[in-house]
């Protein structure tokens, strides 16, 4: 079963209180996600495998660490998902970054993909999907359909804010994805906004209404 990881780290707290006032701007809002995305990469990749190479510092040669080569695709949902991907990337540059387009049928009201575009060698990287909220859940479990029916097999989910609702959706359409979030909050309203929330991350993010 996937599991759910809640960041407590005092920066991200702290950063993400800003992003939810009302009153932060488009500019401070865009920075402010980007260093929020940032923390949670350094926190998503605790688990990436090293291996040992010789190297020669200005006193003696010396064993010591890299990164083992394992590939890694960032997949932001559009549009907000963008948003995050910079802060990924700069702790990441080797990262190839892949984008799922998802529209609401205003019939069915579910999410219908629109626009899939991923690196060309899905079955031998870790994915990390990315968007900043997770509200009923149906876009992040379509995004990682998506994912799946292309030959990804190593998933993982990233917000800032998530409503338990839609975590529980995810954990039962994809029990395979771990979960992480800056804030887990408290419910979702009548209109599926995530209570207290940030409003909506993309009219925030990119200054449209």
């Amino acid at each position: 079963m996937g599991k759910v990881y809640v960041f407590d780290h005092p920066l991200i707290q702290h950063k993400l209180t800003y992003i939810r006032e009302k009153s932060t701007g488009t500019k401070e809002f865009r920075e402010l996600v980007d260093e929020v995305a940032s923390l949670m990469a350094f926190e998503i990749t605790r688990d990436l495998p090293l291996e040992e190479v010789e190297i020669e510092t200005p006193v003696v040669k010396a064993k010591s660490k890299v990164l083992s080569g394992k590939k890694i695709g960032i997949i932001p949902i559009l549009r907000a998902g963008l948003g995050m991907v910079d802060g990924i990337l700069k702790l990441i540059p080797a990262a190839k970054v892949g984008h799922v387009g998802l529209y609401r049928d205003p019939e069915t009201l579910q999410p219908v993909e629109y626009y899939v575009k991923l690196p060309s060698d899905v079955e031998e990287r870790d994915f990390i999907v990315v968007d900043p909220m997770l509200a009923t859940g149906g876009s992040a479990v379509e995004a990682i359909n998506s994912l799946k029916k292309r030959g990804a097999k190593n998933i993982k989910f990233m917000c800032l804010i998530a409503a338990p609702e839609g975590v529980e959706v995810v954990k039962q359409e994809h029990p395979d994805v771990d979960i992480f979030i800056a804030a887990l909050d408290e419910k979702l309203n009548d209109h599926g906004y995530i209570v207290p929330g940030l409003g909506d991350a993309g009219d925030r993010l990119f200054g449209t209404k």
